[in-house]
């Protein structure tokens, strides 16, 4: 090992040595469609924390989208903790193309493309036991090897937080745009930044905020009743200069049509603002908007062009937690 190796500490920012590390060209981590797919734009739904409504967002879209005579498909990311089938009444596994090489999508009741890691079980309530590489690696494969034929727009329905899958999809896909998902809760505010921060750091365009389960109508005089508490989802999203796209009501009848697969049927006309947005979002962005930089964080854009942290510090924090493993064992 040469002496520039053993005194490396991985931020190049910090470093002339000109070593086989450094990153000096933008380097691309798009994974690419296969020839026989088309997919124009790539919405993706996301959340910094769980239990908001991501799927239900992601799902009503989708059917908002194809009312509009739009090709539609859902690529749900959310591979430990899917939802989409169940909401759309696909029970069936996927199928594979003659010739076995791509994997063919399931096909709703009015013609949205769903692919699920749900599908892919022998049984629907066998869990997902993977480390979070298996799963990055599988949202990319549903992404490249299915077969998504002519689609206008692809919902990517993700888990919730800023880990593994989220970063995967921002990296990967040419995401066109997100939805940020949230509740009418006192941590909105640290929710929608968490979002915010990372769709920044990654160069992604955000087209707005959804505020799910934000207030109750009166059956008898139709009043709004804020259930869980006041909105705050017009201050914060002035705060962050973003568009408020819907605020979606509590209505028993949304959350039955969800549990019975009949979702496709849901009258929202609460998402027209959020419609506009995802019509009106560029379709192309820029190669330059999808590369990492190297530099700085030149020897591991992929995690650290996010983290902001050098490897140096990384490594460090992981040899610390092997020891304490290793003595657990022990």
């Amino acid at each position: 090992m040469s002496e520039t190796a053993e005194n490396c500490t991985h931020n190049c920012g910090t470093c002339s040595a000109n070593c086989g590390s450094r990153t000096s060209e933008p380097q691309s981590f798009l994974e690419k469609l296969n020839p026989a797919s088309s997919v124009k734009k790539v919405i993706g739904v996301v959340s910094g924390k769980g239990g908001v409504g991501k799927s239900l967002v992601t799902s009503l879209m989708a059917c908002r989208m194809r009312a509009t005579g739009a090709k539609v498909g859902i690529l749900d990311a959310d591979i430990t903790g899917p939802s989409i089938p169940n909401a759309f009444g696909i029970h069936d596994g996927v199928t594979v193309t003659q010739d076995g090489k791509l994997l063919v999508p399931a096909t709703s009741s009015t013609g949205i493309d769903v692919i699920s890691s749900n599908m892919l079980l022998e049984n629907e309530t066998d869990p997902v036991i993977w480390r979070g590489p298996v799963i990055a690696g599988a949202v990319k494969q549903f992404w490249s090897e299915t077969l998504w034929q002519d689609i206008d727009y692809m919902f990517v329905d993700m888990p919730p937080g800023t880990g593994d899958v989220p970063l995967t999809v921002f990296q990967s896909l040419p995401v066109n745009g997100i939805i940020i998902v949230t509740s009418p809760q006192e941590l909105v505010s640290m929710i929608v930044e968490k979002a915010v921060n990372m769709a920044k750091k990654m160069n992604v365009p955000i087209l707005g905020l959804v505020e799910n389960m934000s207030y109750l109508e009166c059956p008898d005089c139709g009043k709004k009743i804020a259930v869980f508490g006041e909105s705050r989802i017009e201050e914060v999203a002035k705060e962050y200069g973003i568009p408020v796209l819907a605020q979606i009501p509590i209505r028993p009848e949304i959350a039955k049509s969800v549990d019975e697969g009949t979702v496709e049927y849901v009258k929202a006309d609460f998402l027209d603002q959020a419609v506009k947005a995802v019509e009106e979002a560029k379709e192309k962005r820029n190669r330059s908007e999808h590369e990492v930089q190297g530099g700085e964080h030149g020897c591991c854009p992929v995690l650290f062009c996010v983290a902001g942290i050098d490897l140096a510090r990384c490594l460090n924090v992981l040899r610390h937690s092997l020891l304490a493993c290793r003595k657990n064992l022990e």
